[in-house]
């Protein structure tokens, strides 16, 4: 029984990716509001995190990353996964300084408003997912050279 729910799971995470690959690709032709630096309105800015420092859900926050978020950004959040390349508008590398900057709430705001091609994540993730996600991006920081 377990074989079968793991091979359900596969397929389900194989098709979830598909979809996402067809839709940015399809986004890719819709680049106008790209051009301009992309800022969260201060309300959502300063919205505050009500997970912030729970490293118990960083786990299932890296399935979730893994499935919505890897095809564009990567396994590292570079901005190089495999949908990236068919991409006019290149997505962000959460381990850089200009997305770590970012306050959770814009992140959070991002994570749920989207931009093209970048989807919308409100209603396909839960509030507590997307607050998971900011918490996960976290950890993809660039670390120091020592």
């Amino acid at each position: 029984m377990k074989r079968k729910n793991k091979k359900t799971a596969e397929k389900k995470k194989i098709i979830i990716t598909f979809c996402f690959i067809i839709l940015s690709i399809l986004f890719t032709f819709k680049i106008d509001a790209q051009s301009k630096t992309w800022v969260a309105p201060a309300n959502a800015a300063n919205t505050k995190n009500p997970l912030a420092g729970n490293t118990e859900t960083l786990k299932y926050a890296q399935v979730i990353y893994t499935t919505y978020c890897t095809p564009c950004h990567g396994n590292k959040g570079k901005g190089d996964g495999p949908a990236a390349a068919g991409l006019a508008t290149k997505p962000a590398n959460h381990s850089s300084d200009v997305v770590q900057k970012q306050t959770d709430g814009a992140l959070f705001w991002m994570i749920s408003e989207g931009r093209n091609p970048m989807p919308s994540y409100k209603t396909a993730l839960s509030e507590n997912q997307r607050w998971e996600l900011v918490n996960y991006i976290r950890t993809l920081a660039k670390t120091p050279k020592k």
